[in-house]
C-alpha cells in the first residue's frame, strides 16, 4: 500500500535536513506507530505524506498503491484515499460543520464515481457516527471547530475520517492534550473504523495511546531515521526507560 524508500527531507526556510534516509513499508490492514523524542522528525514525516508546504524533498520516493505520492497535490492525495488527523485541528469561522462535512463527502463520492448523498441520507449517516463519538448536536451546528475544546476537535476529525472512508490514515499526535476519557472515545472511533483494507500510521510521543490503538509494528525514530522496529513491547520499553537507549543508535546510523 505505502512504500517509503530512503526519504530525505529538509525544511524550506532553514535548509536544514530533518528526515535523513527513512524507509518504511505499510501493507493493507496494518497499524504502524512511530515514536521518538521531540525533534526526531515524526511530524515532518506526517506533514510530507499529507502534502503540506514548507518542505524540500532532497531525495527518495514515496509510493501509494504505485502512485507517486510526492508528485500528487493535496486534493489528489485525498482522492487516492490518504487522510491526516492533525495534532492541532484548525478552526474555520463562517463555514458550518455540517455543510463542510457534506461538501467533503460528496466531493469524495464524486471522485469515486458514486452518486452524491441527498440531505436526508447524509443527516442519517452523520448523526449515527456523531452519536457513536458522543459529538453533540450543538457542536455539529457550529462553524468548523469554532469554540470547541481540544477533545471535541479531535473527535470531529475522527468523524471526518469515518465519513470520508480513506484507505490510509495518518494520526499525528492525536493524543496530544486529551484526557483519558477523550482518548478512549477517539480510539474507539479509530478501532471501529479499522479493516483489512485500511492502514494506519500513528505518530505519538507517548505509549499511552497505544494502550487503546494497538499497533502491529512500533518504530523508534531518532534524528530523522528509524533506528529500531518491534511490536507493542517496544513502546512499553520506551515508557519504562525513555529514549536514551536509542539515541546512540541514531548516531550510529549516520
Amino acid at each position: 500500500m505505502l512504500k517509503i524508500d530512503d526519504l530525505k527531507v529538509s525544511l524550506e526556510e532553514e535548509e536544514k535536513q530533518i528526515i535523513k534516509g527513512l524507509s518504511l513499508s505499510i501493507n493493507p490492514g496494518e497499524v504502524h506507530a512511530i515514536m521518538g523524542p521531540n525533534g526526531s522528525g515524526k511530524s515532518t514525516l506526517s506533514s510530507v505524506l499529507a502534502g503540506k508546504d514548507g518542505y524540500i524533498i532532497d531525495s527518495g520516493a514515496v509510493k501509494f498503491d504505485g502512485n507517486d505520492l510526492l508528485e500528487a497535490e493535496v486534493e489528489e492525495r485525498a482522492a487516492l484515499g490518504v487522510f491526516m488527523a492533525f495534532q492541532y485541528p484548525i478552526e474555520i469561522p463562517g463555514v458550518g460543520n455540517m455543510n463542510f462535512l457534506r461538501t467533503a463527502l460528496n466531493s469524495q463520492r464524486k471522485t469515486r464515481g458514486q452518486e452524491e448523498l441527498n440531505a436526508a441520507d447524509f443527516l442519517k449517516l452523520v448523526r449515527g457516527i456523531a452519536k457513536e463519538l458522543e459529538i453533540s448536536d450543538e457542536m455539529m451546528k457550529r462553524p468548523v471547530n469554532v469554540g470547541a475544546s481540544g477533545g471535541e476537535k479531535k473527535r470531529n476529525e475522527i468523524l471526518q475520517m469515518c465519513l470520508l472512508e480513506p484507505r490510509f490514515v495518518i494520526l499525528d499526535e492525536t493524543d496530544s492534550g486529551l484526557d483519558v476519557d477523550a482518548m478512549k472515545l477517539v480510539s474507539r472511533g479509530v478501532n471501529n473504523f479499522s479493516s483489512s483494507s485500511r492502514s494506519f500510521l500513528v505518530i505519538t510521543h507517548y505509549q499511552r495511546l497505544l494502550n487503546y490503538i494497538v499497533p502491529d509494528f512500533v518504530h523508534i525514530m531518532v534524528d530523522g531515521k528509524i533506528v529500531k522496529t518491534g511490536d507493542k513491547s517496544l513502546a512499553l520499553h520506551v515508557e519504562d526507560t525513555g529514549y536514551k537507549d536509542f539515541l546512540q543508535l541514531g548516531k550510529e546510523k549516520h
